[in-house]
Parts: C-alpha cells; sequence; structure tokens
C-alpha cells in the first residue's frame, strides 16, 4: 500500500481542538504517531489560514473535511475558498438534519445536491456522504442508503462508508465497501466491541469484532484513496493513545 494514504479523522480528538493552541498541538501528536492526513471536524472557531499553517507545519494534509449540510446550500462560496485554503478537494457531511430521513427527504436531498455538487465539481472538488446506522432502515425493497445511491448520480455523490456503522445497521462492512467500488474516495476505519456487560463500545482497529481483512481487501479492489481512522469515543482512555492502537495494527495489516 502507498505511503500517505492513512489519515486520522480528528473528530476523535475534538475536545483537544477547540483553542488555536489545542489544535496545534494536536496535529504534532497526530503526525508522532504516524498519520500523514487528517480529515477536519469538529475543531472549534478557528481562523482556516491558522488551521492551515498548523496543518502544514506538523507535516500533514488535509484531504478530507466534514461540514453541515446548511453550510454546503448557503454558503458554498466561502466553503470553496477554504477548501483551496487547505488544498482540500473531498467534501463530505457528516449527517442531515432529521427532516431528510422522513418521506420525500431522499428526493429533496437529491435535488438540493445536484447545483452544489456541480459547483464543487466545477473548483475540482467532489462531495461524499458519511452513514450512520439510521440510512439502514428500510425504505420499501431497500435501504435508505441504497435508495440515496441508486436516485443520486456518481458525478454528484461519492461515498464515505464507516464500518462501524454499517455494522451496527445490521449491514456487512465489506460487502458495502465493494457495492461502492469506484465511487468511494473516503472510508472511515472503526470498530466495535461487544464489552463484558455486553455493551457495544467503539474500538481501536483491529481490537474489535469486524472483519478487518475483508475490509481492507474490497476497499483496495475497489480504489479506495483515503482511510481514515476514527473514533466517536474512547471512553476512559485517551483518545490519542487510542489512534496510536489503530495506527500500530493497521501497518500490522500492510496499511500506512
Amino acid at each position: 500500500m502507498a505511503q500517505g494514504v492513512l489519515g486520522a479523522q480528528l473528530y476523535s480528538v475534538r475536545d483537544f481542538c477547540k483553542t488555536l493552541e489545542g489544535f496545534v498541538a494536536t496535529v504534532k501528536k497526530i503526525k508522532a504517531i504516524g498519520y500523514t492526513t487528517v480529515q477536519l471536524s469538529g475543531h472549534g472557531p478557528i481562523d482556516p489560514k491558522d488551521i492551515a499553517k498548523a496543518v502544514q507545519d506538523a507535516g500533514l494534509a488535509v484531504v478530507a473535511t466534514h461540514c453541515s449540510w446548511q453550510e454546503f446550500l448557503e454558503d458554498t462560496d466561502r466553503l470553496i475558498d477554504r477548501h483551496r485554503l487547505w488544498k482540500c478537494r473531498h467534501t463530505a457531511v457528516g449527517s442531515l438534519p432529521g427532516a431528510y430521513y422522513a418521506e420525500g427527504g431522499l428526493e429533496k436531498f437529491c435535488q438540493e445536491l445536484a447545483p452544489v455538487a456541480e459547483k464543487l465539481a466545477a473548483a475540482g472538488m467532489d462531495f461524499s456522504y458519511h452513514n450512520h446506522h439510521k440510512e439502514l432502515m428500510r425504505v420499501g425493497d431497500k435501504t435508505w442508503l441504497d435508495a440515496l445511491y441508486a436516485k443520486a448520480p456518481p458525478a454528484h455523490l461519492k461515498a464515505e462508508l464507516d464500518t462501524y456503522w454499517i455494522q451496527a445497521g445490521g449491514g456487512d462492512p465489506a460487502l458495502w465497501v465493494r457495492k461502492m467500488a469506484g465511487r468511494q474516495p473516503l472510508l472511515h476505519l472503526k470498530d466495535m466491541v461487544v464489552a463484558p456487560n455486553t455493551e457495544v463500545r467503539f474500538a481501536p482497529v483491529g481490537e474489535g469484532n469486524l472483519n478487518w481483512p475483508a475490509i481492507l481487501e474490497a476497499a483496495r479492489a475497489g480504489g479506495v484513496e483515503h482511510y481514515l481512522v476514527e473514533q466517536d469515543s474512547s471512553y476512559e482512555a485517551d483518545p490519542f493513545d487510542c489512534l496510536a492502537t489503530s495506527y500500530r495494527n493497521l501497518v500490522k495489516m500492510h496499511l500506512r
């Protein structure tokens, strides 16, 4: 596997990224672990120029972001300018407001997406959708997520599958990665473990129950560009330690 594809989703360490000082310290720690790229998400109100400098000074690259759907709709030009500053071509939405999952919501999203995606494409950028488990609810004879990717053309909509949330929704992560082959520039690597009290928890990659050989093989075959490690909660553990464990385990799986 080529160098530079393994990154950290900064939502994992969002509590440390609320100020510029904290953000600078965080990206230095991410680089020290071994990651070479980051996805911006969950940071505080920090000047985009300061973010660009901090990431560059740390020796990292911004390869993706999460932005709100409202921002895509209402402030597309400024969003594009910010991504140009970060030299980042992959944009994504982390989730949608609840109304989009009700009757007629999927059609509304696809209609709104078309002009946004075309404007991004004209700027050399693309748009990906990040799933949780709710998108695997049934809509007729298929899931909401299946219906979304059937309705929206690949030119408008790419996939940013999240392995944990696919599993949580009753799906097969490897199967879904294969299904999205050719239209998935980003993949969230996130593990699931059953704790002693039978609670299902997030876990560092390789420390849980997901079938990583199958997932990574499907990702390689399907042309995934950026593998982004994310852990929504580290519970009583240090989130930087969790990111380091994920990194070491993925290197052992020949991904770096």
